[in-house]
């Protein structure tokens, strides 16, 4: 989703993203406090459905992905109601990653999914990508992985809002212990677990660690696996190259089917999707 962009006759011009009820909006260095306001409350009369203003103050950070905002202006909140592909999320701004900008990924990818697939999303955060999938694809059953505490809260409820549940299970906690126990056949809690799965989703965060070696612990014969990652264009062969070499470094024989940019994320930088399966 592109952002949107306004300008006021002075400093304070910037580019915001549509959350549902909220705004949030990155304005120009040096813009003043009372110029923000008054942006803001543009922003307020122009858009009838926004009803919450949040200055973006900083970036996402680490594995979480939490990120810190502002309030400027209209109802006081950092709770987001947000919809697509006939769904609907809440989220708290700053606690829970989300992206409306994966909208159109989630819907390709849901519409890639098989009738009968078991699938596994990493890093789900409140679970758009496994929500949209569960309702919008013949899944036979949908596990949910997310480490954030407050973001599985919200996975809760968004899976009540949406009557998804008993098709959408959640595997809430660290993944690297998750797929250690599923691969040993281990029971996690009162859930009954696929030890392989027929599709994993991973929808990862800027870190280094690609997690490709879970992926591989819980994949078969016929998995396909959906990795992100980022990257400069000059860049994205390295990417297939080490998805790749790590195939390689865990025994398994691997075929790309598919190199895309999902999105640019700076200048000049991307959001990369690459689309495997193992042979």
């Amino acid at each position: 989703m592109p952002k949107n962009e306004l300008k006021n006759k002075k400093n304070a011009s910037g580019a915001f993203d549509i959350l549902g009820n909220i705004a949030l909006v990155k304005f120009s260095r040096g813009a003043k406090v009372g110029d923000k306001k008054k942006f803001a409350n543009k922003i307020l009369k122009t858009n009838k459905s926004i009803t919450t203003i949040l200055e973006k103050t900083g970036k996402f950070k680490g594995r979480l992905r939490k990120q810190e905002t502002k309030y400027l202006a209209g109802i006081k909140t950092k709770e987001a109601v947000y919809r697509e592909n006939n769904c609907v999320f809440r989220f708290n701004i700053d606690n829970a990653y989300f992206s409306s900008r994966l909208s159109n990924e989630r819907k390709e990818i849901a519409g890639i999914i098989k009738k009968g697939d078991e699938v596994l999303v990493m890093f789900a955060g409140v679970a758009p990508y496994s929500i949209v999938i569960a309702k919008n694809s013949g899944a036979r059953k949908v596990y949910s992985n997310e480490i954030n505490k407050e973001a599985n809260k919200y996975a809760e409820m968004n899976i009540g809002l949406n009557k998804v549940k008993g098709k959408l299970i959640l595997l809430n906690g660290d993944i690297k212990r998750i797929a250690l126990k599923v691969n040993k056949g281990l029971v996690i809690g009162d859930k009954n677990i696929p030890h392989k799965f027929d599709v994993i989703v991973m929808p990862r965060p800027q870190l280094k660690d690609s997690f490709l070696r879970e992926a591989f612990l819980l994949s078969k014969k016929g998995t396909r696996v959906f990795y992100y990652d980022f990257c400069k264009e000059d860049e994205i062969a390295g990417v297939v190259g080490k998805v790749k070499f790590e195939a390689l470094e865990h025994n398994k024989k691997i075929k790309i089917i598919k190199v895309k940019k999902a999105g640019e994320i700076a200048p000049y930088r991307y959001r990369i999707r690459v689309d495997f399966i193992v042979l």
